[in-house]
Parts: C-alpha cells; structure tokens; sequence
C-alpha cells in the first residue's frame, strides 16, 4: 500500500484521472465501433456513456451507422457528453488557473481605523502547506514590489523533512515596513514552526499580541485542534481606542468565544472546499473541516458577534490533493478610515 501511496504521490491525482478518463472515453468509442452490435448489450454501452465516456460515445456516433443513431442512443449520448464535460472543466481548471496563484487587492474601511494610518497595507498569507521553495520565492518577489507596510502568516506548513524551514526562509526575504508576524495552524508543531519562525525575525503570536503603529493592536491566537486559543487574553494589551485585528487559523474560533472588541479577523484553514463543484465547496458540507459549512469557505463572512472575517483559500498545494476552483492567493488589504 506504501508503494502505491509513492507512486500516485509522483504521478499525480489529477494526472491519475486524466488517464482514467482517456481510457473510458477510448473503451466507448471502441464500443460504439463494434462491428456486430447485437453482441454489445446495449445497457453496457448506456453504462460507459454516461460513467464520463460521453467524448468517446459521441465520436463513435459519428462513424456508426446502426440503430445507436436512434433517438433513444441519440438522448443518451447527448447527456453523457454533458457529463463528460463537467470533469473536463475541472481538470482543465486544476492544471492551469488553480496551480497560479492569484493576488486579491482589498480595501477595508472601518470607522475604528485611525486616519493617520489612511492607505496602510497589509498582505495575509495563509496555508502554505508544500509549496515549493522556488514557487516560494517567486511570491516574495512579487509581493516586494507592492509596498507592503505588515505580511501576516495564518499558519499550516508542510512539517514533513523539514519543509517548513525552507518556506519560512523564503518568505523572510519579503520586505514590509513593520515586520512580519504569523499564528500556527493545525498541522504545525508550533514550537518547531515558532523556533524558525524568531530565526529568520518572524514574530509568532502565541495567544498575545502587539501594537504595531499607534492606534493599531494586532493579536493572534493558537489554533484550536492544536492547543487552546484565547481571543480575550491575546488582546489583553489592546487599548479601549485601538482598531484590533485577530489573527485566527481556524476561523470556528470566532462561532465560540467573544469577538466584540475586535474590528478584522483574518482566518484560513478551509482552502475554499479545496475539491469543489464550479467553486461551490461541497467537501465542507461534510463538517470534517469546519462545524459551519459553507459559512467559512471563503470571503467574508461574520463571526458569531458580527465581526467581519475573512477566510482565504489558502497559498500552497496539500500534498497529492488538487485545488479545483480554488485557486490559492494571497490578499492584500489596503486600510482606511470610513
């Protein structure tokens, strides 16, 4: 079983059905060729039609002069390519759009938001999971050319052979004025992660926070699978005038303990269903990832106060799974006063 785990892990999920999917198509157009249609059982033939071999059934129409011309093969083959079209898509947008990651500009206005601050920006990275080095790196040089003020990191890095250490060297090469501060996520050893972390002069939160300009608190929380996050002591240190941002892995966090003092919540965690049907994240319908559904997949949302959260899909590949219509991102918030 290990050796057939290696070996989907090199040739790929998405890779793996593409095969599947030739070789259906490939076997209904054989069928729709058969010379003596009366040794083919005509459900066999429905059967591979509509299981995604509706490309190779329509093409067999095409060259059979038997009765499949009828109406009843004419219907079925029709709906079959329906179908067979929904996985092409997919795969399609798995292997070009989900594998780029795109940059989201935001502007948040808040009443809270001090004037002076007007214009201030800030970039939130979140579930960088395994995301190459060099893939790593070309975000940095990106991002360094946007005339960041804060990088914020949600937390979820690849903890196997050390992974996380090669990301966390990447991502330090980012420039932003007032530094670059990150939470833990449910698959970080926080106390490896946090280590790496303070070595490259990232800041972790550890249910604490900090003022990073006058009028402006930052806090972060433990992430609740892990350990035991605690909004009200992170932001302990806040004063009664500050606009208070929360940083969250798990945005479930905000459904059970108070966020009335806070202004922004910045969470991931859900990767926007990661596997959805036309964007819309049917996984999470499941309750294995959240207790909310579709309430975090992705966007804003509000906690269980009010509080307007965000949840982003997420930066990094999660080993073999595919992202379809998810595609990762990171966001940058541009802050204003109103």
């Amino acid at each position: 079983m290990h050796a057939i785990f290696i070996w989907i892990l090199r040739f790929g999920l998405i890779e793996l059905f593409s095969m599947f999917f030739l070789l259906v198509n490939l076997l209904t157009f054989t069928l729709y060729l058969t010379t003596n249609h009366r040794h083919v059982n005509n459900k066999i033939l429905f059967f591979f039609t509509l299981a995604c071999g509706g490309i190779g059934a329509i093409l067999g129409m095409c060259f059979s002069r038997d009765k499949r011309k009828s109406k009843p093969f004419k219907r079925i083959t029709a709906l079959g390519l329906i179908i067979a079209l929904i996985p092409v898509i997919h795969i399609a947008h798995a292997l070009t759009l989900d594998r780029t990651i795109r940059y989201v500009e935001i502007e948040f206005r808040s009443e809270h938001w001090p004037t002076e601050l007007n214009g201030y920006r800030i970039a939130f990275m979140t579930d960088m999971h395994t995301i190459p080095d060099e893939g790593m790196q070309t975000v940095a040089h990106k991002l360094n050319g946007r005339n960041l003020d804060l990088l914020l990191l949600g937390g979820d890095f690849s903890m196997h052979y050390a992974h996380y250490q090669g990301t966390i060297r990447e991502i330090a090469q980012i420039n932003a004025t007032d530094g670059i501060f990150g939470v833990e996520g449910n698959h970080d050893n926080y106390s490896r992660l946090f280590a790496a972390k303070e070595q490259h002069g990232i800041t972790p939160l550890d249910n604490t926070g900090t003022h990073i300009r006058e009028g402006f608190y930052l806090a972060g929380t433990h992430d609740m699978w892990n350990r035991s996050p605690n909004i009200t002591e992170a932001i302990t240190g806040a004063q009664a005038d500050d606009f208070i941002l929360l940083l969250s892995h798990n945005p479930d966090v905000t459904m059970v303990q108070s966020t009335t003092d806070i202004h922004l919540i910045l969470s991931g965690h859900t990767h926007g269903g990661q596997i959805t049907f036309f964007g819309f994240p049917m996984y999470l319908l499941r309750g294995s990832i959240t207790d909310y559904g579709t309430r975090f997949a992705y966007g804003f949302a509000n906690s269980a106060d009010g509080t307007p959260l965000f949840i982003s899909r997420g930066i990094g590949p999660y080993y073999i799974t595919p992202r379809i219509f998810a595609r990762p991102e990171v966001v940058i918030f541009t802050m204003y006063q109103g």
